[in-house]
């Protein structure tokens, strides 16, 4: 699965974490000093937030462009050396290009936010009555907005674009890996369905999720300085009255809350998913033999092997009951937790409409990254069984023990247990 894309996975993701890590902390220890000695020197403290598309033309945006190249090439061109790859370029600039533009449409909801607090103040005058807000200054603060968003749209469908080569090539390299040792695995049961579905069902989840959890990371260093400042405006949470950086906290306690709650509800999934493609796969390979051979397939044989499927749906469908229920109850009570932990602090008057439109975006955005795991519970527990499945497939060529489950031909009566 990633042999066939990346120069020795292990070691390769390995170090882009550390040196991740590492030019992150660069960055945040000592970018600023950085950035002047290359002439790009910080912003003034008291400097007004600059607002519409000259957000990402600052010096401090241009210095990160030049940063994060600089890094991003070393990285690459360590690889380069270290260990060829046919994929090199998909795989380690690519991977680069992707991480960028993922930063940068954070970015892009970043300055939205910054438009929000003018925006909805001048909002607020202008319906007290009082006459201090024209049409003029709405009409170019909307006109602002447009630009953010016609940015927004680029970057998202170039981005989505990008991505979606990147898999294919990914599923390219996969099904190139296995093809090439066809003979050493045709004999493993499902083995042109691992190779032609699996492989794709892969890479399509693997986009989906990847390009989430960057999203998710990314989102938290752009938004977690943002929620650390505007905490400065919430003195106080019900019932706990007042504690340091309390918008920070409230959104990590309740999303760890959430995680743990889902990751137990849904503890049982993933081994019941991979049950159900071997019970599936078991079903139609008795229907491919019987199209060749008229002693396999007899209805008895086939309403046996049905009753496994059928046995293991009804298994899934039950676990599935109560997961959802707690899902749903978490994401449903998750609409209004802000709003309960800002009920004394917006009695009491002591923020702005605008000032409140940022708190939510900037609570929303970090609160939903924390929840990751939340939201793409589903979907990681199916990659879980495909990612079992291509292992066992793997085990056969790479002259390692195939799984329990691989080693055992399934029969009519499986004795699944829950």
């Amino acid at each position: 699965m990633f042999r066939s894309f990346f120069p020795r996975p292990g070691l390769f993701f390995l170090s882009a974490v550390v040196w991740t890590a590492l030019a992150v902390l660069v960055w945040y220890t000592a970018g600023e000093a950085l950035g002047q000695v290359f002439g790009f020197p910080p912003e003034a403290p008291d400097a007004a937030p600059v607002i519409g598309l000259g957000f990402f033309a600052t010096t401090q945006f241009l210095w990160f462009y030049c940063y994060y190249a600089a890094a991003a090439g070393l990285f690459a061109l360590f690889w380069f050396r270290f260990s060829p790859h046919p994929w090199r370029w998909w795989s380690i600039v690519g991977s680069s290009v992707i991480l960028f533009s993922t930063y940068f449409s954070v970015q892009v909801s970043v300055a939205i936010n910054e438009w929000r607090r003018p925006f909805f103040d001048a909002v607020q005058q202008a319906l007290s009555g009082e006459g201090k807000v024209g049409a003029d200054v709405l009409s170019g603060l909307l006109v602002d907005f447009a630009n953010i968003a016609f940015v927004a749209i680029l970057v998202t469908v170039a981005t989505s674009f990008f991505v979606s080569h990147y898999v294919f090539r990914w599923r390219t390299a996969m099904n190139d890996y296995y093809v090439a040792r066809w003979d050493e695995v045709r004999g493993i049961e499902g083995a042109a369905q691992r190779i032609q579905e699996d492989t794709m069902r892969f890479a399509d989840i693997v986009e989906t999720l990847g390009v989430k959890i960057v999203d998710s990371i990314m989102t938290l260093f752009a938004f977690l300085p943002v929620l650390f400042a505007l905490s400065s405006y919430v003195t106080e949470l019900p019932l706990l009255g007042s504690i340091p950086a309390p918008l920070f906290n409230a959104a990590l306690a309740w999303s760890i809350f959430g995680t743990l709650l889902l990751a137990l509800a849904g503890i049982k999934l993933p081994g019941l998913y991979f049950r159900n493609q071997r019970v599936e796969a078991a079903y139609r390979k008795e229907l491919v033999y019987g199209e060749d051979d008229p002693d396999r397939a007899r209805p008895p044989t086939l309403r046996d092997l049905f009753s496994n499927v059928r046995r293991n749906y009804f298994r899934l469908y039950f676990h599935y009951f109560y997961f959802n229920i707690a899902r749903y109850s978490y994401l449903q009570a998750d609409n209004i937790f802000v709003y309960l932990i800002l009920v004394p602090t917006i009695a009491a008057g002591k923020i702005t409409f605008g000032i409140l439109q940022q708190i939510l975006t900037a609570f929303g955005q970090v609160s939903s990254s924390f929840q990751y795991l939340v939201n793409s519970w589903t979907t990681i527990v199916e990659l879980q069984s495909i990612h079992k499945r291509l292992a066992a497939f793997e085990a056969a060529f790479q002259h390692r023990p195939l799984s329990v489950l691989d080693r055992v031909e399934p029969v009519a009566d499986t004795g699944l247990s829950d």
